[in-house]
């Protein structure tokens, strides 16, 4: 949680690398109740974006940080924007809140290189004949240590050889993962762990907003 916090403060990119069932999901859906309200002006920015876009903007979404979690088989338009006028993808739909790419090494390759540019530089330009449209950009991703997921488990439970291991993690080049501030690794919880932690309270969301805020 402390480093979804410090993500939350300072705007950062972040990689959460981990097993099936460690929680990367289940963290990275937590990030939008981390950050502190919005001010009138990040509130129209957001409508602003969300009605540039083919699906509008609802009256429900007014002061709520976006959460955008598109399926791996997105296409590099769909993820950056395009068309003609040109769009807003969904790196820009996501901006102020959080862009959630999710099994980020089974994206196509050329489609997570579109997004080194838009990553270093913080927005994206679109440019479509006469026409050219300037988007805010930002990113959060999270992936498995491997194919199979259990890279380095003490159970014995991965698979995948050293070569098809090496192979999947090419799959991310070294300048895309140096635009990423954080990169975490969760571990795999054993049954005995998940069993004691059951009656354990953990803490809420709005103390560490609060923290958020104050450190916004």
């Amino acid at each position: 949680m402390r480093a979804l916090e410090v993500a939350a403060a300072g705007g950062h990119h972040m990689l959460i690398v981990g097993p099936p069932g460690a929680g990367k999901s289940m963290l990275a859906a937590r990030l939008p109740s981390l950050l502190p309200p919005m001010t009138d002006d990040e509130a129209h920015s957001s409508a602003a974006l969300l009605s540039a876009s083919r699906a509008g903007f609802s009256p429900s979404q007014w002061r709520q940080w976006p959460f955008r979690a598109p399926h791996h088989s997105s296409s590099a338009a769909e993820l950056v924007g395009g068309r003609n006028p040109p769009q807003p993808g969904e790196i820009k739909l996501a901006h102020l809140g959080v862009l959630f790419l999710d099994e980020l090494p089974e994206f196509d390759r050329n489609v997570l290189e579109t997004l080194r540019e838009p990553l270093k530089a913080g927005h994206i330009t679109i440019s479509r004949a006469a026409l050219q449209a300037d988007f805010p950009a930002a990113c959060n991703a999270a992936m498995n240590p491997c194919p199979c997921g259990w890279r380095g488990d003490p159970n014995g439970r991965c698979r995948c050889t050293p070569e098809i291991a090496a192979r999947y993690l090419r799959k991310l080049s070294g300048p895309l993962l140096d635009r990423i501030d954080i990169q975490i690794e969760i571990p795999a919880l054993t049954p005995v762990e998940l069993s004691a932690r059951v009656s354990v309270t953990g803490e809420r969301s709005e103390p560490i907003a609060g923290r958020v805020r104050a450190a916004r």
